[in-house]
């Protein structure tokens, strides 16, 4: 076990990925940096997030900037990233660090997991990486090595447990954050789902699937489950160069977020037809159907979407919903979802 991890190390010092959140070896990280980066990379690739964690730096540099932000400002900075959840739990999250703990973020991994939006893997590479306790920390690329590994046989879920467990017991005591990041990296560059690079991995000599040769069946994974496909009908109401728009509640999928009036997302053949729609439209009006669809790719489902457009004759009140101007569209901080819907109406 100590042969694994002072391999990875020495492998780590020469060959780590160096990423704007990250603090050289052997020196101290910014638990600030290592939380938002980690927030952020949350089913999200390392490319995409650099630009919007170092946005977020720049318009909120500590965890009290971004406490004392407003909700609809994060969630503006956001837009783009998807799953919303994060941001919102993001935000509370910095409120309740300010209110409880003086701006400073706990250090033990039993503490960080009490704050909202922190779980277990989020608490275990904070805990790990900026306050150096030898927490065991797992995410997707780490559960692909160690699984690897000690070619563990469990299907996930069940095998996520023995993981954590032969993880905990080749982190070191000294270094446990270059350790875990050590980890990402192979993971991400080396230890890769498919064609591994096994011939410049510092433990192969280590790991029972690479002598087996049978490294691309783990991690064992269920059969895929195929996504449902759900069908809408969102409206583009328009007056003197201004579209109406609605603030979406702040729970539930987009929550907070800004988006168009639409039927429910449901399960069906085809998209609503006009008379079914309007019972759900934002006002009594003429509206023009346009041909093409818009298509998009939640966690869970796919949703394709048909506009309507219309004309108002005044800018009327309608509850969630604000006017904004169309040429400035693109700063509201609309969803993927939603700008793909805004197509269509070109």
């Amino acid at each position: 076990m100590a042969e694994i991890a002072k391999n990875l190390l020495a492998w780590y010092d020469k060959e780590r990925r160096h990423l704007p959140w990250r603090s050289a070896p052997g020196e101290t990280a910014n638990p600030y940096h290592v939380w938002l980066s980690e927030v952020m990379l949350q089913q999200t690739t390392v490319a995409t997030v650099k630009s919007y964690f170092e946005k977020f730096l720049r318009l909120w540099p500590s965890v009290t900037d971004l406490a004392q932000a407003p909700q609809e400002a994060v969630l503006k900075e956001w837009a783009g990233l998807g799953y919303y959840a994060r941001a919102r739990n993001l935000h509370k999250c910095a409120r309740e660090i300010e209110a409880n703990y003086s701006g400073q973020f706990p250090t033990t991994e039993a503490e960080l997991k009490k704050l909202p939006g922190i779980g277990d893997y989020t608490a275990a590479a904070i805990a790990a990486i900026a306050f150096d306790e030898p927490a065991a920390v797992v995410d997707g690329n780490i559960e692909r090595v160690v699984s690897r590994l000690f070619r563990i046989e469990e299907q996930l879920p069940a095998a996520k447990k023995p993981i954590k467990a032969k993880t905990a017991d080749i982190t070191p005591t000294k270094r446990p954050g270059d350790f875990a990041q050590a980890m990402m990296d192979l993971g991400s560059g080396v230890c890769t789902p498919k064609n591994p690079k096994c011939l410049l991995c510092p433990i192969q000599s280590h790991c029972a699937a690479q002598s087996a040769g049978d490294m691309e069946r783990f991690p064992i994974k269920a059969p895929k489950k195929i996504k449902p496909t759900r069908r809408a009908v969102s409206f583009w109401l328009e007056h003197d160069g201004h579209v109406l728009l609605e603030r979406r509640p702040d729970k539930g999928l987009l929550g907070g977020m800004p988006g168009f009036f639409s039927t429910p997302w449901v399960e069906c053949d085809s998209t609503p037809e006009l008379s079914e729609a309007a019972a759900h439209a934002p006002a009594d009006t003429d509206w023009q159907a346009g041909a093409d669809i818009a298509k998009h790719t939640f966690t869970h489902f796919h949703l394709e979407t048909r506009l309507l457009k219309g004309q108002a004759i005044q800018r009327i009140n309608v509850e969630n919903g604000f006017w904004h101007p169309i040429d400035a569209l693109s700063d509201v901080g609309l969803p993927t979802v939603f700008s793909k819907i805004a197509k269509l109406a070109d």
